[in-house]
């Protein structure tokens, strides 16, 4: 489409030329990849738009011509497919062939794959888009692109870099930190793991507690003992038996595998074994009774709370509907998505101002206080509390002040251990183990609420970003779980929680195409002697 405008208006070329709707729209919304869509623009391009593999290169993304320049008989696209591992004895091969003349080239590119090695990543293949990677792995390249820097006198601040890694990898881990610091910069490290806080210099220990009891400095040095693991001595039965058969997702080898029924069970191996690929892909799939809880983000939009995921958010607009009922306030008054939505935010709470080519900035409405709720939703209080204020409150403390199904609901925050958070807080803001906890305490209160068929779920990770303490309150709350009749699975590389669990089972023996495979399935204890990675590291724990 050619058309020619006699007065362009805003937006369009000068010359006057409009390119057409559907160039307009593909140039929007699929040749840029814009990355905030609303749920309607969502659903639209889902409905015209279908994504299949590029039959030209294969899903190279790389031309027929650089495909033709061929290394060792293999292109750069093959390069790019092959696992970081296999790809350091490809480049002493290409370094015979290639001559001097490539040897300082291929000396920084092989230095740079072996760094991937040592933090645990030859597993990956370079052409792997970044997206696809988890925080732990993502975090872990970023270290490796750092270690490349001529720069000094660096300050790195690293937020749980051994999330996701298994103990035989956080050692490896812990060199990559220590060789950042003997290059004269200054590393701080955000963590819980007991092996990196053993190898580093000084501690900075806060505390007491969590939120409101926390904020304080409560030690500082170089005290870093730690207490050994216990085995929990009285193990539960398996009431049956749950079975995966030929398990093939990503790097298994056709496996099968049993899981205990009424038990606790801790899948375990090295990161990229094919643990999640077992028990949340297969497994889940075979086993469709089975609950995956994940760390992916809940659905809802940016304004929906732990009030809106546990259900009780009706209950909470129904109470200060009542006490606003003489003033002819319903129900919608006390929602930001509703009447009760402040009109320069919008029930937001922020305001968002466009910066063109800069990011957004975002400051709290002025108007609002960045509540969200207009004045007359304010201006109405139960047993002394505004809308707002209630939204600020603990689970426990709401808990208190509604009572019933609501505060049994709430108090399944306090048992996830998310006690802390305040229960009008956006989803968007909570980290990956805090959305997968109340996603869990969600699915307790439900079933609880049900009270019919016994829980039957399965976590990846739950313990990330979480102190030792919480791991073991965390521990009691699967416990209780199991007790009353729930099959929980935990797939996870706390040794804390495998001691803990009534059956291991343990992936590997190592990652991408060395794992895929069940190299010990039994109790803690006999884990102790299997002879495979996690059990060296469990049996040098227990000591």
């Amino acid at each position: 489409m050619d058309l020619r405008l006699q007065n362009p208006g805003p937006g369009y070329p000068a010359h006057g030329v409009f390119d057409g709707i559907v160039p307009r729209l593909r140039k929007r919304y699929v040749d840029s990849s814009p990355s905030r869509l609303t749920t309607v623009e969502r659903a639209g391009l889902e409905q015209v738009v279908h994504t299949r593999t590029c039959p030209e290169c294969g899903g190279a993304r790389i031309n027929a011509a650089a495909r033709r320049s061929l290394i060792q008989g293999r292109s750069i696209a093959d390069w790019s497919d092959t696992p970081v591992s296999e790809l350091v004895e490809v480049l002493d091969d290409a370094a015979t062939e290639l001559g001097d003349a490539a040897a300082p080239a291929l000396e920084t590119i092989g230095e740079a794959l072996q760094n991937l090695v040592t933090v645990g990543l030859g597993y990956l293949t370079l052409g792997r888009s970044s997206p696809s990677l988890s925080g732990g792995e993502a975090q872990r390249v970023k270290i490796v692109r750092q270690l490349g820097s001529p720069l000094t006198d660096v300050t790195y601040i690293f937020d749980e870099p051994s999330a996701g890694l298994h103990a035989h990898d956080v050692g490896r881990l812990v060199q990559l930190l220590c060789a950042l610091r003997d290059r004269g910069n200054t590393v701080l490290v955000v963590e819980h793991n007991p092996a990196v806080i053993r190898a580093s210099d000084h501690v900075v220990e806060l505390g007491p507690g969590t939120g409101d009891d926390g904020g304080e400095v409560m030690r500082t040095g170089t005290d870093t003992a730690t207490v050994p693991l216990t085995i929990t001595s009285a193990k539960r039965e398996a009431t049956g038996w749950f079975t995966v058969e030929n398990a093939c997702s990503n790097n298994l080898r056709n496996v099968t595998a049993q899981i205990p029924a009424g038990v606790l069970t801790v899948v375990t191996g090295v990161a990229g074994s094919g643990k999640s690929s077992l028990v949340t892909d297969d497994f889940a799939t075979q086993n469709p009774e089975f609950t995956v809880i994940s760390r992916l983000p809940l659905r809802g939009g940016r304004r929906s709370t732990p009030l809106t995921v546990l259900g009780v958010s009706d209950e909470v607009r129904s109470v200060f509907a009542a006490a606003g009922r003489s003033r002819g306030l319903g129900s919608s008054w006390f929602s930001r998505n509703s009447t009760g939505a402040c009109p320069e935010c919008k029930g937001r709470g922020i305001v968002i101002t466009d910066l063109a080519f800069l990011d957004d900035l975002e400051r709290p409405c002025e108007a609002c206080g960045g509540s969200g709720f207009n004045e007359d939703a304010l201006s109405v209080h139960v047993a002394g509390h505004s809308i707002a204020e209630v939204a600020d409150m603990r689970p426990l403390e709401l808990s208190e002040l509604l009572g019933g199904s609501a505060g049994r609901r709430l108090h399944c925050m306090e048992r996830v251990r998310l006690g802390y958070l305040s229960v009008g807080r956006t989803l968007d803001t909570l980290s990956g183990g805090e959305r997968q906890r109340l996603q869990l305490a969600q699915h307790i209160a439900d079933a609880e609420a049900d009270g019919s068929a016994p829980l039957r779920i399965i976590l990846d990770e739950p313990t990330s970003g979480l102190h030792s303490a919480d791991v073991e309150r965390l521990s009691s709350l699967f416990d209780d779980l199991v007790d009353h009749g729930a099959t929980v699975v935990v797939i996870e590389h706390s040794l804390q929680v495998a001691a803990h669990a009534d059956h291991v089972v343990d992936i590997g023996p190592g990652a991408g195409l060395d794992g895929g495979r069940v190299v010990f399935s039994g109790s803690p204890s006999e884990l102790v002697t299997s002879g495979t990675l996690t059990g060296e590291h469990f049996r040098e724990s227990l000591t």
